[in-house]
């Protein structure tokens, strides 16, 4: 039963849930081995390809996008190669963890939190050694930068034998993303950010280059083997289980994302995100991404005016919002407002002006 205190999220996942999409999960239960299932996979898979931009497969898991760092990690890269992890930030340094502990060998091109990654990087690292894939994060959601996903991949494309695989979690259906145009052989993201479900959906576009190379990977897992994923897929069907009623609600708000459009959603992450800059800017407050790479979907705020986080979060959950304070190091140095999902221009300004009363208020 939903009750009358709920805060509005404006986190950077989970965000806010329309009451229309929570309700599509109560949709009567179906066997996950039935027909009825097997037309809802279909129908998600044709508007998923939609989605993504991608005439590949795209797989459908429970699992946070976690799983699918672990999964990708896991099936792309071969006994005895390396991957090139790009990191700076706390997602992009967590993938690069993913893949040691899962036994793969790692390089890295680190850029101090905040800064962007270049194809210049990515090429003088490519022209020096070889590389099994190139691990790289879309949108950096701890920092709030969008990193150059087209031109690192056209970079990538020229090395025949090396795989690009990128997180979009935080960015997909609210940055631009084009897999195939950015030669994208994995395109990972979760159900709770820019997608605005409830957690516990995970999605990968796959490429056929990817499933090559996983038939040469001897020890693949059980739960993220991309072989069976893509077996049971063409079947319509996942090997374990699925989060059917969180299916169903992905299905409706795929039908609303199309309606909309998918240029127009990217546009109006564009303008929430042009609102947040020029509201910030107005206030004095700093922006902590690299000019040139900042993100449509969550902008980081450095706390040049020094005030307690926690007093902000406070003053905001008595206005009905649910506030981010940063996250990991730079926590309480800055805090992130997310414009993503479903967010509008209105209920954005609300926040703004909720924001705008606290910031009077800790100055006098």
């Amino acid at each position: 039963m939903r009750t009358e205190n709920h805060k509005k999220l404006v986190l950077p996942g989970p965000v806010e849930v329309r009451p229309e999409i929570l309700d599509a999960q109560a949709e009567w239960m179906i066997g996950h081995r039935s027909a009825a299932f097997a037309e809802l996979f279909a129908r998600m898979q044709t508007k998923l390809r939609l989605a993504f931009k991608t005439q590949n497969r795209v797989f459908v898991q429970g699992s946070s996008g976690t799983g699918l760092w672990e999964g990708a990690s896991r099936n792309c890269i071969r006994d005895g190669r390396k991957a090139l992890h790009l990191i700076g930030g706390a997602f992009s340094e967590r993938w690069a963890d993913v893949s040691r502990l899962n036994g793969k060998e790692v390089d890295v091109i680190e850029v101090p939190w905040g800064e962007a990654h270049t194809a210049e990087m990515v090429q003088a690292a490519l022209q020096k050694e070889q590389y099994d894939v190139v691990c790289a994060v879309h949108n950096e959601t701890s920092t709030g930068v969008t990193h150059p996903i087209r031109e690192i991949g056209e970079v990538v494309r020229q090395y025949e034998d090396t795989l690009f695989l990128v997180d979009t979690v935080s960015g997909f259906l609210g940055a631009e993303l084009r897999t195939d145009d950015w030669g994208i052989d994995v395109a990972l993201t979760s159900s709770q950010k820019a997608f605005a479900l409830p957690p516990g959906l995970a999605f990968a576009a796959v490429s056929d280059r990817v499933l090559e190379r996983a038939k040469q990977v001897t020890n693949r897992g059980y739960y993220f083997d991309f072989i069976e994923i893509d077996t049971l897929l063409q079947k319509n069907n996942t090997p374990s289980t699925p989060p059917v009623s969180l299916m169903f609600a992905a299905d409706r708000q795929l039908d609303d994302v199309m309606t909309e459009g998918l240029e127009n959603r990217w546009a109006r992450h564009i303008q929430m995100r042009d609102i947040t800059h020029a509201w910030a800017h107005n206030r004095g407050l700093a922006l902590y991404a690299q000019d040139g790479y900042r993100s449509p979907t969550v902008t980081t705020l450095a706390n040049t005016k020094g005030f307690s986080v926690d007093d902000m979060a406070k003053f905001m959950g008595g206005k009905g919002f649910s506030m981010d304070k940063g996250y990991g190091k730079i926590k309480g140095k800055t805090f992130r407002i997310a414009h993503m999902g479903d967010m509008s221009v209105s209920t954005l300004e609300e926040v703004l002006s909720g924001l705008d009363e606290f910031l009077v208020g800790d100055s006098q």
